[in-house]
């Protein structure tokens, strides 16, 4: 079960380091371009050239930076994990750890949907009050998709702790 341990470690680590990851996609969301003036957000946001604001494009690159290192870190936890869990986990764990399981659909399809909201917003095609409104709104799914990913961390955390215990022994 050693190995299974030196799992749990890292999917530990890697939670803090999704932490800060994540705050700094919130931070670019919220980035002093989008909050002064709408003129200026909106030319930072539709504008893709390089050297001009790049908020958005920053945003979308940090975006697909996370996507798959999140799905590699989903896919451990709902394959080698599980495996173990389901060997050596008790009845209790192994529900608890399902029902974590199944936050990972939402999740990812919050990162997906944020994607697409960005290409959106990156196609210049919006009416202005349309595109300050989307620009509003990701920030608040990409503030809102942060709180849960780190609630979700916790809680797999404290789970984790447990498996920890179990598999030492």
């Amino acid at each position: 079960m050693t190995t299974t341990i030196e799992l749990i470690d890292q999917l530990i680590a890697e939670h803090k380091m999704f932490a800060e990851r994540t705050e700094n996609m919130e931070q670019v969301a919220n980035d002093a371009h989008l909050l002064d003036g709408l003129d200026e957000a909106q030319g930072a946001f539709t504008d893709t050239s390089p050297g001009k604001g790049g908020t958005l494009a920053r945003l979308e690159s940090l975006l697909e930076d996370i996507s798959p290192w999140l799905n590699r870190h989903f896919d451990r936890e709902e394959t080698i994990l599980l495996k173990a869990v389901k060997e050596r986990g008790t009845q209790d764990i192994l529900n608890r750890f399902n029902a974590l399981l199944l936050e990972h659909t939402d999740l990812r399809a919050r990162i997906k949907q944020s994607e697409d909201q960005i290409v959106t917003l990156k196609s210049g095609t919006m009416a202005r009050h349309r595109w300050e409104a989307s620009a509003q709104d990701i920030r608040d799914h990409l503030g809102h998709t942060r709180q849960l990913l780190e609630a979700h961390a916790g809680m797999e955390n404290v789970l984790f702790a447990e498996m920890r215990r179990l598999f030492e022994d």
